[in-house]
């Protein structure tokens, strides 16, 4: 799993009120005002308009005005250490894997087997399966460039056969373990591990179906994109300038218009390898066989960033000096690959900064406290804790331990199947109402060249149409174990 996600969720522990509450809440409705009305309003770049929203919100919440960017540096740093990495080595495969026509051979096998009308439902399906090892941004990198080439090739908007893809992915990073969040809600509510993976499978397939496929539809039509012309800069294999179907790969400045494309089993290889690794690596934590010989390797090869680079490594060779490119040329691939992310690590990295602003004013800690004195049912109590601290700091992971922290009182007194049951209802309000301070929505945003308005009205809509099934699901099911 993604351990960089760690010193946020200390910092999320540690977060006290500095200020009142009423002047914290005040402090976060008035940094994300100001970052949509920069972005909205005066067109201004997020990155710019994300860096004065934390400043604007530190000042508010009370922060020393010498003080006032220090969390903000804090959380970007920590953010593109911890996926800014992933993104770039994602973004050498992604670039390798198109431009030598290897995502081509897999789309055109996809596309043979699959009627067109189903492609949704293949998306979703593919995104459920793999995303139950990888964290988030992980399988977003991967499954991006193939959605892109998809949507390309059926001439079709992109958002049809995306938000399945994404659906797939947020739900399982929500609701299963070994997912981090669902793992330390396991933990701090005293869950059994087996029931809770049982049950979240069982939540997660209607809520995928329901958010993905099925919403896909009058998503695609309320927001009209046209289908892409290129992903993460280069035009894939199948779209050449003039139309036709020649491997972008095959450019005047590679001079290697006769390379031959890589086999679909190879293909479909350098896809899986950081799959497989990582799942590995799930399988051996669970099983508690980390300090064996063979536990240690897996444990170490499943480390995301590991996984990724090794990879890299292979497609190098599979993709590059196997099809007879020259070491330059596949060097000039791997540096032309890293431009077209450029923005995109940046905006990430300041959602990062903004949501640790927010994390270290204490605002999520306040809010939550009040609701879980409320008085209602733990399965609803626990998903709008979880609701307003994901609202307020952007992480689904902060807002999953952080509810857990604040329900385990309540969860002592649960029966096993319930218990489990509310760490997959703390974990469906974790992913509720993605917005401006969480950097997968700039991620979404930036990846399928949608608008800010765009990004509210597909992304995330998608996140709180996923997050109210997956709750309904989890009452529906806590109300017949």
């Amino acid at each position: 799993m993604l351990h960089a996600t760690t010193p946020l969720l200390a910092a999320a522990d540690a977060a006290a009120p500095t200020a009142s509450t009423t002047q914290l809440v005040v402090a976060a409705v008035l940094g994300i005002a100001v970052i949509v009305g920069l972005v909205v309003g005066l067109k201004m770049h997020p990155f710019l308009a994300l860096v004065l929203g934390s400043g604007v919100l530190a000042l508010a919440a009370g922060t020393d005005l010498v003080d006032a960017f220090s969390s903000f540096t804090a959380g970007l740093g920590g953010t593109v250490a911890g996926v800014g990495v992933l993104i770039a080595l994602g973004a050498i495969i992604g670039k390798l894997l198109i431009d030598s026509g290897g995502a081509d051979r897999i789309v055109d096998t996809v596309l043979d087997r699959t009627p067109a009308r189903r492609l949704p439902w293949a998306m979703a399906l593919v995104a459920f399966v793999i995303g139950i090892p990888l964290f988030f941004e992980v399988g977003v990198v991967l499954l991006i460039p193939v959605v892109m080439i998809v949507a390309r090739r059926l001439r079709a908007n992109p958002i049809l056969v995306g938000i399945p893809a994404l659906a797939g992915l947020s739900a399982l990073h929500g609701l299963v373990p070994p997912h981090p969040g669902p793992l330390l809600a396991i933990d701090a509510l005293g869950a059994d591990l087996g029931l809770t993976l049982g049950l979240g499978l069982l939540v997660a397939i209607p809520t995928v179906i329901v958010a993905g496929p099925l919403l896909a539809v009058p998503l695609a039509r309320q927001v009209r994109l046209d289908p892409p012309v290129s992903v993460l800069g280069a035009t894939g294999a199948g779209a050449g300038a003039a139309g036709t179907d020649t491997p972008s790969g095959s450019t005047a400045g590679d001079g290697v218009a006769s390379l031959r494309k890589p086999s679909f089993g190879i293909s479909v290889l350098v896809v899986l390898l950081p799959v497989v690794l990582m799942l590995a690596r799930s399988v051996v934590e669970m099983s508690g066989t980390t300090e064996t010989g063979y536990g240690r390797v897996l444990e170490f090869l499943g480390e995301p960033l590991v996984a990724l680079l090794l990879t890299s490594l292979f497609a190098l060779v599979a993709f590059g000096t196997a099809l007879g490119r020259t070491r330059e040329q596949v060097g000039n691939l791997v540096g032309s690959s890293f431009a077209p992310i450029a923005g995109i690590l940046l905006i990430v990295g300041a959602g990062g900064g903004f949501k640790q602003t927010l994390v270290d004013s204490g605002v999520g800690q306040v809010i939550a406290s009040g609701i879980a004195d409320a008085g209602i049912t733990p399965l609803l109590a626990g998903w709008l804790v979880a609701v307003l601290i994901r609202i307020a700091t952007g992480s689904a992971t902060v807002a999953t331990i952080t509810a857990a922290g604040i329900m385990a009182p309540l969860a002592a007194g649960l029966d096993p199947a319930h218990a489990a049951l509310l760490v997959l209802a703390v974990g469906a309000g974790s992913v509720f109402l993605s917005h401006v301070n969480d950097a997968g929505f700039w991620l979404v945003k930036e990846y399928f060249g949608m608008t800010v308005g765009q990004t509210f009205r597909t992304w995330t809509l998608m996140e709180s149409v996923l997050s109210v099934v997956a709750l309904l699901v989890v009452l529906l099911l806590g109300a017949v174990v």
